[in-house]
């Protein structure tokens, strides 16, 4: 059975954004002066064959290719992969 994984990578806080600030300073020019603290990162989709060691596998990948960890932090969804 086939897994459809999700990775949301981010930049750790007290890491300069200057994407994230570059967007903020747009919203405010917008009038959406609301918006602060605004933050950029990206979503990492694929799917994976299932396997006892999944969650394993999934943390190798991103401390080895999908993330930064000495910038970023990661979280990840698994789910079953739905065709119709």
């Amino acid at each position: 059975m086939k897994k459809k994984v999700k990775v949301y990578v981010s930049l750790k806080q007290g890491v300069l954004d200057p994407q994230g600030k570059t967007i903020e300073s747009s919203l405010h020019s917008l009038g959406f002066k609301e918006a602060a603290n605004v933050r950029v990162g990206k979503v990492i989709e694929f799917e994976i064959a299932e396997s006892a060691d999944l969650e394993n596998q999934i943390h190798d990948m991103c401390k080895k290719l999908l993330a930064n960890p000495v910038m970023e932090d990661y979280r990840f969804e698994v789910e079953e992969v739905v065709r119709p």
